[in-house]
């Protein structure tokens, strides 16, 4: 197998310091590992938790300054490690793979990825498309489907529809078939609709309000926290009497159990930065993603993607759009 040639160095985006600027700077183009392919990123997307590293709220995520922050990316495979079959030269991929545990992050002209990171990018997409996906596709997918076993007939709840997880989770709910429902504020109300899903106005609706309204005071069969906070809270005394389960994302807090508990209801926690962190698990995300290839590929699934467009250099002002509230969409950095 052939592999492209690349260039010895590259042009990487590091911050330098917490709140600090974003500063280009030439590296060395990595190695690649047996087991991994180097890819030459097209895409970089932002995530909450990028601002969160950058700004030294996110010691969970256990990427000291300096360094080079993304997670997520979708580019073309130019070189292949020993060991490698599922991917060849020229291949457009996608993956959460790297911006913690010390791990390179995307914003970069290439980086080295254990391939059982990757799945080939949804022919349907552009690279700039896909690499909007990867963090929020699996954490939706890990709470929905491993952890919920969402299914058809399922009444699910999506607290926060109109976010980066929320928009997605809604779409893969109703990818296997349940009915949808999701708190947002009106102004959202035309963002989730599209998507198949119910809004539910969380500003003027109590959790006895919307549970009684929508099942008949049962509770909803899947409950998705992507909010945190006093909306777990709430999610818990939504969930649906001895068969209910709550998911979050970010159940970080300190909760009371007694309305779960009093519901005979289950909870599971998401923490999507696992396999990266810890060295486990990295092939079920490839194949978690492989999946969501096909649900977009079906007309399942569709990427909110901010129209905005910012280049490597400009990834101080795409971090700076990301945390303004003003994105439609997932903010993505164009980096070829």
């Amino acid at each position: 197998m052939l592999n492209s040639p690349a260039p010895s160095t590259m042009k990487a985006a590091v911050v330098r310091e917490t709140n600090g600027p974003f500063e280009i700077v030439d590296r060395l183009v990595p190695d690649v590992p047996q087991g991994h392919v180097l890819v030459r990123i097209a895409a970089s997307s932002v995530n909450p938790l990028d601002t969160k590293i950058r700004a030294g709220a996110a010691a969970h995520a256990k990427h000291p300054l300096p360094a080079v922050l993304g997670m997520d990316m979708a580019g073309t495979v130019v070189r292949v490690g020993c060991g490698v079959t599922r991917f060849q030269v020229g291949d457009e991929v996608y993956g959460l793979v790297g911006g913690v545990g010390g791990r390179q992050g995307t914003l970069a002209e290439f980086v080295a990825v254990g391939a059982d990171l990757l799945a080939h990018k949804p022919k349907s997409l552009s690279l700039r498309e896909a690499a909007a996906l990867p963090l929020v596709a699996i954490t939706a997918w890990e709470g929905l489907i491993d952890r919920a076993r969402t299914r058809a007939g399922h009444k699910v709840l999506v607290h926060g529809g109109a976010g980066g997880v929320g928009n997605v989770a809604i779409q893969i709910a109703r990818a296997f078939g349940a009915d949808v429902y999701t708190t947002v504020t009106p102004a959202q109300f035309d963002v989730v609709r599209p998507l198949g899903a119910t809004p539910i106005d969380y500003t003027t609706s109590a959790p006895g309000d919307y549970v009684r309204v929508h099942t008949a005071d049962e509770g909803f069969d899947v409950v998705y926290d992507t909010v945190g906070g006093a909306t777990l809270d709430a999610s818990f005394a939504s969930a649906r009497r001895y068969t209910g389960h709550v998911v979050s994302a970010l159940g970080w807090g300190t909760h009371s159990l007694a309305p779960l508990s009093f519901r005979g209801a289950t909870y599971s926690g998401v923490f999507t930065l696992m396999p990266m962190l810890s060295g486990q698990g990295h092939a079920h995300h490839g194949d978690i993603l492989a999946q969501v290839g096909k649900l977009v590929d079906a007309g399942q699934l569709r990427p909110l993607v901010d129209t905005q467009r910012f280049a490597l250099n400009q990834a101080g002002d795409a971090h700076a759009r990301a945390v303004s509230g003003q994105a439609l969409g997932k903010v993505v950095v164009d980096i070829a």
